[in-house]
């Protein structure tokens, strides 16, 4: 289905009236996350759709995760003073306007020149943490300049430990606030579809590289200075593996197979700050990470791009939460297309949310200013769902609001 194409809705009657979801240019417009999503679309080459928007194999994980929401349906209460809705809630001990950070996600420089700069500055405009990706496009001193905003590093393992070693001491220096150590993507899964865009690992077909020449706004956009590099790595990428392409494949290639809970144990000796551990699922995992010293978990599926047909963080949130008790942070990531959705996820156990898509599709439409909006929209979207439910702080959502169907 076309992303211009809404779902038909039980409002229409034979597809009518029409629906289109609102891709032009002027951000006034703009109602939804699909909005975005849509003109994203429109403006975006087909090989970088494909990373954006992609799973692994049949992508029955990355349909989960958004399948996963809809399950769950609210019981509203009625006659509930809802005058004073209140979204904010304090997260690692500082107040933030939503109880959501915008996730780590790397190659951003794929989407639009800088676009780790922009994603900062949007999320400290707004009042949320940014999770700069080891994987980002700019140097993680250059964000930390940002003013006023919150500040995480996400930390891959790959290579020697000197790597690590290195960007955790930066990560420090550069007064980040939480450590965010990525454990599920040691072996990548088979994006088949992304793969389908190149010959090999690093050449593009010729029908990438003519598509790409016809998305000319993204070419000034983005490609006007030669592709991204990855500007905090490069140092440790061998001469001939420094290109895109070239790099990210290395990078892959030295992700280490036996990695373990005594590595975690090594870098929660070393950082002293906050450190959540990101990308766990089964409850085995999630009591390791209780035990290890880590301060929190942020349960996801790498936005459905590793293990295929895997449980959605959804699933298996509210089991997580009677593992960690009460006093250690419990984050997820994956699917969160609406304000309702960080609602759901709050109530049956979650302290907070990362966002990943949802702010890209606002960076490829319309830049800040459309990350931004995507900021707000949730936000709007918690508010007026929180009236209709009958909740008026983030303290009266729970479980017992909810119903599986």
């Amino acid at each position: 289905m076309s992303p211009l194409a809404p779902r038909v809705s039980p409002a229409q009657f034979a597809r009518t009236p029409r629906r289109a979801f609102n891709a032009g240019p002027r951000l006034t417009q703009v109602q939804s996350i699909d909005d975005l999503r849509a003109r994203t679309h429109q403006l975006m080459p087909r090989f970088v759709l494909e990373y954006l928007e992609g799973g692994a194999q049949s992508e029955a994980t990355l349909e989960r995760d958004r399948t996963a929401f809809e399950d769950w349906r609210w019981v509203p209460r009625m006659l509930r003073d809802v005058s004073h809705r209140k979204v904010s809630r304090r997260v690692l001990g500082q107040d933030a306007r939503l109880p959501l950070a915008i996730a780590p996600t790397g190659l951003n420089g794929l989407f639009m020149r800088g676009a780790d700069l922009t994603l900062a500055r949007a999320a400290a405009r707004f009042g949320v943490p940014f999770v700069q990706g080891t994987m980002s496009n700019e140097t993680m001193e250059d964000v930390a300049r940002v003013p006023g905003l919150r500040h995480w590093w996400q930390l891959y393992i790959f290579g020697p430990d000197e790597i690590w070693q290195a960007l955790v001491d930066r990560a420090a220096a550069c007064k980040c606030e939480a450590l965010v150590l990525t454990v599920n993507a040691q072996l990548y899964g088979l994006r088949e579809w992304d793969s389908r865009q190149r010959f090999g690992r690093t050449l593009p077909k010729p029908a990438t590289v003519l598509d790409a020449a016809w998305h000319t706004r993204w070419l000034a956009t983005t490609l006007s200075h030669g592709m991204p590099r990855f500007a905090n790595v490069e140092p440790f990428l061998p001469e001939d593996s420094r290109g895109f392409f070239e790099g990210a494949f290395w990078i892959r290639d030295q992700m280490p197979k036996a990695l373990t809970w005594a590595d975690v144990a090594r870098i929660r000796e070393r950082w002293k700050g906050a450190m959540f551990v990101k990308g766990l699922l089964h409850p085995d995992d999630v009591r390791a990470a209780r035990d290890s010293g880590v301060d929190g978990v942020m349960l996801g599926t790498h936005g459905g791009r590793q293990a295929d047909e895997a449980v959605s963080a959804l699933d298996v949130l509210e089991e997580a939460r009677a593992i960690l008790g009460d006093d250690r942070p419990l984050w997820i990531s994956g699917g969160i297309r609406r304000g309702g959705d960080v609602l759901k996820a709050l109530a049956l156990g979650a302290d907070g949310v990362l966002a990943g898509r949802a702010p890209l599709y606002g960076l490829c439409a319309h830049g800040e200013a459309g990350v931004l909006k995507a900021l707000v929209l949730l936000e709007t979207e918690m508010r007026n769902q929180m009236g209709q439910i009958g909740a008026d702080t983030l303290d009266d959502i729970g479980s017992h609001l909810l119903r599986r169907v």
